[in-house]
């Protein structure tokens, strides 16, 4: 192997993407090269560097809830006839590949760590109740920046009255209110923003003490459950875990 080659394959040799035949040439050559050793080196120092000091961002809700909205309305469109020109790929391929890096960065596995607030069964509900709000439909039965339009709609829906605090003075608007599903009961769901990031507000009438605010994190999603005057509730949102606490501070008042 003349030196040429094995630097046009450094790379691959390094991610581990050349067959087993490929890397014993290439080590066989790097034993024998210092110059393409020193290369190989660089490269691997390079790549530490990177993995180091990668900045990573991960996307808000709403913009997952975007692009998933997105790509659902482009699903929609009916298929060209057999007939029809090639369509040259449209922009949501792109933004499918946003959804997948969404979905990756959020870590969305329905599956919240063990431990931390209320039953495992219950947490991984409440994660999946928020995700699937995410999806095109799903966010809201009652749109309104006013709680004098979204508490009286629960009336008759569930039968107890859910808090619908004004927190816009705080930064924490309203977007509205659902019905929701968990534990095999209807909850109540009222939904708030945060910039970009949206926050789920479950709750129904659940008989015992008090309970103070209890946490726990999933794969960039925090939880935190809590219990007072016989009605349990659960918050649950990407925003940043210290924000959310001071959401539920204000909520709960």
């Amino acid at each position: 192997m003349q030196c040429a080659d094995c630097r046009t394959r450094l790379d691959a040799y390094l991610d581990k993407e050349l067959s087993a035949d490929e890397r014993a040439e290439v080590r066989e050559h790097l034993a024998a090269c210092s110059d393409c050793t020193r290369e190989l080196t660089a490269l691997e120092r390079a790549s530490t560097l990177a993995q180091e000091h990668l900045v990573r961002y991960e996307a808000p809700d709403v913009l997952k809830a975007r692009i998933t909205n997105a790509i659902a309305s482009e699903r929609s469109v009916p298929a060209e006839t057999p007939s029809a020109p090639p369509r040259r790929a449209g922009w949501w391929r792109f933004a499918a590949a946003g959804v997948i890096i969404a979905l990756a960065s959020g870590g969305l596995t329905y599956a919240v760590a063990r431990g931390g607030a209320g039953s495992p069964a219950l947490a991984d509900q409440v994660l999946a109740s928020h995700i699937r709000s995410l999806m095109p439909g799903h966010l809201t039965d009652v749109q309104s920046t006013n709680e004098h339009n979204v508490k009286p709609w629960f009336n008759g829906r569930v039968d107890f009255s859910p808090k619908v605090p004004v927190l816009d003075s705080a930064g924490f608007p309203l977007v509205g209110g659902r019905l929701d599903y968990l534990d095999g009961r209807v909850v109540a769901a009222v939904v708030y923003a945060r910039r970009q990031h949206l926050i789920n507000v479950d709750s129904w009438p659940e008989a015992g003490a008090n309970e103070g605010p209890t946490s726990t994190e999933a794969h960039g999603y925090h939880l935190i459950r809590w219990r007072a005057d016989n009605v349990e509730y659960w918050a649950v949102s990407d925003l940043e875990s210290g924000e959310l606490s001071t959401f539920v501070s204000l909520y709960s008042r």
